[in-house]
Formats: C-alpha cells, sequence, structure tokens
C-alpha cells in the first residue's frame, strides 16, 4: 500500500472526482419559518398578493392633497384645517406605515410642519404620492420573490411572512454518519478519567459533527469502532442508509489502517493520497452511490479532509450555492515554509495589522487550531512565503 501516496492526487484534482460522483439530494420537506434561515429553497415561490396591500405613509406627517400644498414654504407657510376627512383646505395626521385617506394623495412630513390650534402650517410644497408607499410598491401580485435553489437567510423568512406565508418547502438536510475508529480511542461519554498511556478521548468524532451540522447536515455518530476490517465493514453497510459516510481513522498505511481498504471491498476507492500537509492520508469513495470521506486520524489532519472535501460535499448533497469566503489580506510577521509538491495548511494568529505563523504545530496538536484565527494555503509550486510578503488569510470557523 505505500505506492498510493508515491500517487498522491493534488486537490483539486481529488475535489473534483469526488463531486463527480455526488448527486444533489431530490428529498424535500416543509418547515415554519422560524426554522428555515440556512436552507435552500426547494420550490420558487410567486407572490399571491400586492405588498403592502394599500396605500402607506412613508413617514409621520400631515396627509393631504398635493394641489393644497402649491407655493408653500418656511416664509409662506400654507394654512390647513385638521380633520379627519382629507378634503379641499383639510389634513389629516399619520403615522409612518399607517394607510393614506383615499382623498389624500401626499404626505408632508411633520419636520415641515407646525400646529396651531385647530390648523396646521405646511412649510414645504409636496407633489403628489409624495411621501407615500403605493399599493404592490414593495411586491406585486404575480412577482417571482425567489427561485428555486435560493438560500434562505433571515431577511427572506420576513419577506416570506409579508406574504402571508407560515412555511416554505426546502430540501432535507443531508444525514453525514459519522464513525470513529481506532484501538486508541476511549469514549469520552463513558469515562472522565485520564486515560491510560497510548489511549485518548475520542474527540475527532465531537468535532466532524460540530461542522458536519455547521455546514447543512445531520450528523449522526456512531461508537467507537475498533481497527478490525470486518468492524469496520460491518459499521459502515449499518449505516448505508444515510447521505454520506465519514469514517475518521486508519486512513494511513500502516498495519492498523483499514479504512480505505474496506471503502475499495465495498465500492470504488477514488482516492488515497492527497497532495495536501497536514492531511496527505485522506481518503474519498463510492460505496452505493453514497459518497465516503476516510478522515485521517491525527485532528488537525482531519480537520484539512473536511474542510477540502466535506464541506463542498454537503453542499452538493443539499444543494446549497457557492458562497464568496471571505478572504483577508495580510503581510507576514515571519517566514513561512512549506513543502513543494502539497497544499500546506498553515495556521496563523493576528498580530496587529499582519499574521505570524504558529510554530510547532504538527497534525497532532489540535489546539493549535483553537489558538489560531486563520489560516494561509501555500500552493504545491512554491515553498513557501518570505517575512512581510501579503497573503490570503481564511478565517477559521
Amino acid at each position: 500500500m505505500g505506492r498510493i501516496f508515491k500517487e498522491r492526487t493534488p486537490v483539486d484534482e481529488a475535489l473534483r472526482l469526488f463531486l463527480e460522483n455526488i448527486s444533489t439530494l431530490k428529498k424535500t420537506e416543509e418547515i415554519p419559518l422560524e426554522a428555515c434561515a440556512g436552507r435552500v429553497l426547494a420550490e420558487a415561490v410567486t407572490s399571491e398578493r400586492d405588498v403592502p396591500h394599500y396605500r402607506r405613509a412613508a413617514m409621520d406627517g400631515y396627509a393631504v392633497r398635493a394641489s393644497d400644498t402649491l407655493g408653500a414654504s418656511p416664509a409662506n407657510p400654507v394654512m390647513l384645517q385638521l380633520s379627519d376627512r382629507i378634503e379641499e383646505g383639510s389634513s389629516g395626521w399619520v403615522h409612518t406605515g399607517a394607510a393614506v385617506p383615499e382623498e389624500a394623495d401626499a404626505v408632508v412630513m411633520v419636520e415641515d410642519t407646525a400646529t396651531a390650534g385647530n390648523f396646521v402650517e405646511i412649510r414645504a410644497q409636496v407633489y403628489p404620492s409624495r411621501n407615500v408607499g403605493q399599493v404592490g410598491e414593495d411586491i406585486r401580485k404575480g412577482d417571482l420573490v425567489f427561485e428555486k435553489g435560493h438560500l434562505l437567510r433571515p431577511c427572506d423568512a420576513a419577506v416570506l411572512a409579508s406574504l402571508g406565508s407560515g412555511s416554505v418547502r426546502v430540501f432535507k438536510k443531508p444525514v453525514v454518519a459519522v464513525i470513529p475508529t481506532g484501538d486508541e480511542l476511549v469514549s469520552r461519554k463513558k469515562s472522565a478519567d485520564v486515560p491510560p498511556p497510548g489511549k485518548v478521548l475520542e474527540t475527532n468524532g465531537l468535532m466532524t459533527a460540530l461542522y458536519v451540522n455547521k455546514w447543512g447536515g445531520i450528523p449522526r455518530c456512531t461508537e467507537i469502532v475498533p481497527d478490525n476490517p470486518e468492524s469496520i465493514k460491518n459499521a459502515v453497510e449499518t449505516n448505508l442508509d444515510a447521505d454520506m459516510i465519514l469514517l475518521s481513522g486508519g486512513t494511513s498505511v500502516g498495519k492498523r489502517d483499514h479504512a480505505p481498504e474496506v471503502v475499495a471491498t465495498l465500492g470504488k476507492l477514488l482516492v488515497h493520497g492527497i497532495g495536501a500537509s497536514p492531511g496527505k492520508p485522506a481518503a474519498l469513495g463510492i460505496i452505493n452511490h453514497i459518497p465516503v470521506v476516510c478522515l485521517p486520524g491525527y485532528p488537525v489532519a482531519g480537520l484539512v479532509a473536511l474542510y477540502f472535501f466535506v464541506r463542498p460535499g454537503i453542499r452538493k448533497l443539499a444543494a446549497t450555492p457557492e458562497i464568496p469566503e471571505l478572504i483577508l489580506k495580510r503581510r507576514l510577521a515571519a517566514k513561512i515554509s512549506s513543502k513543494i509538491g502539497y497544499i500546506n495548511f498553515i495556521r496563523v494568529v493576528f498580530e496587529g495589522d499582519k499574521v505570524r505563523p504558529l510554530t510547532g504545530a504538527g497534525a497532532g496538536v489540535l489546539s493549535s487550531v483553537a489558538k489560531a484565527d486563520g489560516y494561509v494555503l501555500v500552493p504545491e509550486d512554491i515553498e513557501g512565503y518570505d517575512e512581510g510578503e501579503e497573503v490570503d488569510v481564511f478565517l477559521i470557523e
């Protein structure tokens, strides 16, 4: 198996192969608007009503007939009588959002008026429709409001509510099985004690499940599976009803690394060994049309595989549109060295308007991610960046 890593696949090529073998889920569900933020519309939304459905005041002031304000100014105000009914020579108070009386065709904002008993001084001329929101000004009946595939935001929920909707049809979230493997793992739920030497608390499953949830999937975590091909095979087969399977650990080329071999036995192994550091032992496959990612057991290497493959994989399954990633431009406070032939994932911290790479941050040092503010990706074809160079910084989610 050692030769597999000599044939490591560039990250971009591995991702292309992986996504080509993933089909977007077609399952949909109706959910309340209160739960729709971050979900993807499964059907277009067309308005069945006008919004607003009445003429409304755009601000506090006085409803008037525009013709009654002709020539009004601070030096030459027009006096109008206050009345509940708008007719020639009269006006009526309206709040922002209130219905404008049918006889009125404009609103004079309160700042351009002064009251005097039963009269109001109009100190500004207005034209018809001034400060009046017309019927359907926001949305007209029959308008296409959102297209299928739209990623819903809280403000979108408010728009849907204004149309009288209480629920919306969205694509179902993909169910992602998270299977931690390893004889060295100890369940943190079963033991709060410090594990004996050679044993570690299982934490990759927790991290993986939380990222799955954050990226729009529904994590389904299994118990720890020992480093045994048959046990791993049984765990995978038990979870073939999921939409994606993540195997954590057992991806390298040692005697206890069986995950890629199991994937190859049950389905098709697309990639084993990627051009990323850390993250080289990651593997990608397909079993019964279900995408499978074998995450390296070293925590940071596993995190890199999550970012590179699981996040885009979930997005394709869930039909989530691509969202431009926030990238900050910063200068380096120290030199970065990297391996030629690999995309290097370099953790950095902010120092004023610069970033400094973390030292001693190996693939097994998970705390280095918690200490980092972001990361820099050094391409395969360069050896690193010099102090003072400007780099792209991605924030750690």
